[in-house]
């Protein structure tokens, strides 16, 4: 039988405030356990919570940036459930009014096509706790320093209909919170988790398979990895007779699995009413408007420009735009060095190379964009060559200073006076004499592939520093004399 997958993705996006979302508690990530939870994160009786008009911005914000609707009279509500990291035995959240309701994101596929995939909802809620386990011997210890730390939870339509989708989409949307400056996107930390809603069907069906839950996945590999098991474990048990059932589960890295967790909640199991404490938020059209006219230039816009401005193809243009800081870095560079498409290679090649390698993010980068444009110059007025300009950026990158200097100091300049190149030549056919001889009485195919051997004789012989397209010309002149 031929199978469809059905998937639908639940993004919690922490949101970059100082404080959290009902009380002044910092949110700073790695502090002490229990140092950043005050008596409202901990719902002690008599205090109050009071909204974060920060949050409420941030999640306007990437309301206008998906095209959705914005409510104009939202409501929190109290989603009951006991948990040892919920101190109140209630999260304050939104159901039946969030402030974001439908949008959409457009992600671009690894064939280059793009593809809608529809948002349902982003609404604003308390994070919980974290239950910690490695260190307590058979107990678990509870901080709370996240409790109240303020999320937006983006509900997708289950539009997506494989695992490569779903890791676009959450790239897109990952890429779009950090270029709205809302939330870092530290996946590691937590700051960017998602939950996965796998479900198949028979090709052909339009009745929704029964679907489960992955949750907290919180890497792009994991969540790839995560939605193919599910769906190949879904669809070996339904081949062999059995079913499906709604249930939430937890994806172990280790084993490369999913496993169950408990049985999946339906909304009325938590029992949601309206906050007792929190009045209906009500945004006015003027706020949204002002909002709309501060929005920075987005994902989309940036590929556009960049490839209308720059030249650069629509793959350079995608992978150049990823992140807010790399696009930042790479219009410098070109700033500097005055062509967009040698910047473009410069940066997705060695430096994007050295970051993978060292496990940086671009705003970590050893190399600044300034120094990279100056190189890129040197390269370009021929002071030096293009293997020479490997050694220099691997010098900038240890911190030996910028291209002139390093050119300078290690007297890497560029040979292209044609006396000097012309004496290194003879000498070069002088010693090599035999295969002078061999190269002139050999057909034009043989004569191709010995000519590499002269270049790399010549080029070694000048320690790289002769300028490639000289000696090309020069020595082909040369061997046909």
């Amino acid at each position: 039988m031929q199978w469809e997958t059905v998937i639908g993705l639940e993004i919690h996006a922490q949101l970059s405030t100082q404080s959290k979302i009902f009380s002044g508690s910092a949110t700073t990530f790695g502090a002490e356990p229990n140092t950043q939870a005050s008596l409202i994160d901990l719902g002690m009786p008599g205090t109050l919570p009071v909204l974060n008009a920060e949050a409420v911005r941030m999640a306007c914000q990437f309301g206008l940036a998906i095209n959705a609707e914005i409510a104009e009279r939202n409501v929190f509500a109290r989603k009951n459930y006991f948990y040892p990291d919920l101190p109140k035995g209630y999260q304050t959240s939104q159901m039946d009014h969030p402030i974001v309701g439908k949008g959409y994101l457009d992600i671009t596929l690894e064939d280059g096509s793009t593809k809608r995939i529809g948002i349902t909802r982003a609404h604003l809620e308390e994070d919980a706790g974290k239950s910690l386990h490695e260190d307590f011997q058979g107990m678990s210890g509870i901080d709370l320093n996240r409790a109240g730390t303020p999320l937006l939870e983006i509900v997708s339509e289950p539009d997506i209909r494989s695992a490569k989708e779903a890791v676009a989409y959450v790239k897109a949307i990952h890429a779009l919170v950090r270029y709205l400056g809302i939330c870092d996107g530290n996946m590691a930390e937590g700051s960017l988790r998602c939950d996965c809603n796998v479900s198949v069907r028979p090709k052909g069906q339009t009745e929704f398979g029964t679907r489960a839950e992955i949750k907290n996945v919180n890497s792009f590999r994991f969540i790839e990895k995560a939605i193919n098991y599910e769906i190949q474990r879904q669809i070996d048990l339904i081949e062999d007779g059995g079913k499906v059932i709604q249930e939430t589960r937890l994806y172990d890295p280790n084993k490369d699995e999913t496993r169950s967790m408990r049985g999946k909640e339906e909304a009325n199991d938590y029992r949601y009413f309206p906050c007792p404490d929190l009045l209906p938020v009500v945004i006015e059209r003027s706020f949204l408007e002002e909002l709309r006219a501060s929005l920075p230039e987005l994902p989309p816009q940036k590929r556009e420009r960049f490839q209308s401005q720059y030249g650069l193809s629509s793959y350079d243009a995608s992978v150049l735009s990823a992140s807010r800081e790399m696009a930042e870095y790479f219009e410098e560079v070109a700033k500097v060095c005055g062509d967009a498409k040698l910047a473009a290679n410069w940066v997705m090649g060695e430096l994007s190379s050295l970051l993978n390698k060292e496990g940086l993010e671009i705003d970590q980068s050893p190399v600044s964009a300034e120094h990279l444009g100056g190189m890129i110059l040197r390269i370009k007025d021929n002071t030096i060559s293009g293997k020479i300009a490997k050694m220099v950026f691997e010098a900038m990158a240890a911190g030996e200073g910028s291209a002139d200097a390093i050119i300078e100091s290690k007297g890497l300049k560029q040979v292209t006076d044609s006396g000097a190149i012309e004496a290194m030549l003879d000498e070069v056919l002088a010693a090599n004499a035999a295969q002078v001889d061999q190269y002139r009485a050999s057909d034009e195919a043989k004569r191709a592939k010995m000519f590499g051997f002269f270049v790399g004789q010549a080029m070694k012989a000048s320690k790289g520093k002769a300028n490639p397209g000289q000696v090309n010309e020069l020595l082909k002149k040369k061997l046909e004399g």
